[in-house]
Formats: C-alpha cells, sequence, structure tokens
C-alpha cells in the first residue's frame, strides 16, 4: 500500500510540473480531452522560430552521425531562439503596462542569458559558429510587439510566451530524448526546467487575464524500440 502511495503521488507530481497539465488549465472544457502523445514528429512554426534540431543538415560532415548533426541543430537553434527571448524579455519589462508582465520580461532576460551561457561551451568544443541576432520571423514578431501597449501589449505579449515556450518545451524534450552526449543532456534538461518554470508564470499571467490560447498539443512519447 505505502508503494501505491508513493507511485501516486509521483505521477500527481508529475501531472502538476507538467506544462501541457499547466496549458490544460486555460480551458474551460477541461472534460475534453488534449490530443494524445504520437512518436517525434516534426512540428513547424508559423511565426516564432524554435530550436526543434529535427531534420538533415545539408553541410553534414563525414563521419558525423545524424544525431550529432541534430545536436549540432539543436544548439544553433537554441541560441538564436535564446537571443529573441532576450528581446522579447526587454520588451516586456520595458513596455508591461503590469507588474507581473514586467517581471516576467525581466525573468526571460536573465534566464535566457544564463541559458545561451550555459550551452556556449559545449557549442564551442562542437566547433558550431552560433548566430548573433534574431532571425526574420522573430524580428518581425518582436517589431508588431513592440508597435502595442498598454493591456494590448499585454495581452499579445502573454499569448506570444504561451506559445513560444510551449515549442521551446517540446523542443527540449526531443533533444533530451534523442542525444547521446551526457554533457549537453545534463544543460538541456536544467534548460526544460527553467522553460517549464517560466510557463508555470505565463500561464498564471494568462488566468488572470482570461486568455485563452489555441488548444495545444502534446509533446512526442518516446520513440519505440
Amino acid at each position: 500500500m505505502e508503494l501505491k502511495r508513493i507511485r501516486t503521488a509521483v505521477v500527481a507530481t508529475a501531472i502538476v510540473l507538467s506544462p501541457m497539465a499547466l496549458l490544460a488549465q486555460l480551458y474551460p472544457d477541461s472534460q475534453s480531452p488534449v490530443q494524445q502523445p504520437q512518436p517525434m514528429q516534426q512540428q513547424q512554426s508559423p511565426n516564432r522560430a524554435t530550436p526543434l534540431a529535427t531534420g538533415h543538415d545539408t553541410n553534414a560532415t563525414p563521419g558525423v552521425t545524424g544525431q550529432e548533426m541534430k545536436d549540432k541543430m539543436f544548439l544553433r537553434r537554441t541560441a538564436e531562439g535564446s537571443i529573441a527571448d532576450v528581446k522579447f524579455g526587454q520588451l516586456g519589462a520595458e513596455k508591461g503596462s503590469s507588474d507581473d508582465v514586467k517581471a516576467f520580461g525581466s525573468k526571460m532576460v536573465t534566464d535566457h542569458t544564463q541559458l545561451s551561457s550555459d550551452l556556449k561551451p559545449i557549442a564551442d568544443q562542437m566547433g558550431i559558429r552560433l548566430p548573433k541576432e534574431m532571425n526574420k520571423d522573430d524580428k518581425a514578431s518582436y517589431d508588431k510587439l513592440a508597435s502595442l501597449s498598454g493591456d494590448e501589449f499585454d495581452k499579445a505579449f502573454i499569448l506570444a510566451m504561451l506559445e513560444d515556450h510551449r515549442k521551446g518545451w517540446r523542443a527540449f524534450r526531443e533533444e533530451s530524448m534523442g542525444t547521446n552526449d551526457p554533457v549537453l543532456k545534463a544543460e538541456v534538461d536544467k534548460g526544460e526546467l527553467v522553460i517549464r518554470d517560466h510557463m508555470r508564470m505565463v500561464v498564471k499571467m494568462a488566468k488572470e487575464r482570461n486568455i485563452l490560447p489555441p488548444r495545444p498539443t502534446p509533446p512526442p512519447a518516446p520513440v519505440q524500440q
């Protein structure tokens, strides 16, 4: 009986901490099931680019495995995404009309700066040239947000951060499941905790304002062997 209670507690904790469970709190029709996890698939974002390490690198190096190429792609896209997240965080801290939006923006700057710093030595060791500025999609989203103000800005910012961190979490989860590099995996797992903490904050802001984002789909289930 004691073992059963422990297992129940572990499962309950996992549900509470799951970003998908956090997002599900925003939907009034809680009876409606969220789509079940599927084997690893590619998802493309129409707006914010994400550090999703999938696909093939056209500049593949002889002797480098497919997973190693995915690791490199993940690091490049994560670096690019972190540059954007720092910029978006600065924007939230400066233009937010409420204290919680400003505080979240400041935390974004601090945490994503640290995330970039933690991953850079791994990228350097792999010989990866990391991007130094936002991509054009992130720049367009940034400019659109920068044109807003007041409550309109807060709502658009919260929606953007919900989507950004949902996709970021998915990318980190896929990389954690796929990489064979223990050093990279340790940093990826640490980064996933940061993203999950950010999601907890932004979901709270959305709930308080009755902001309802598009219904999410869950991350991929582990690949069946």
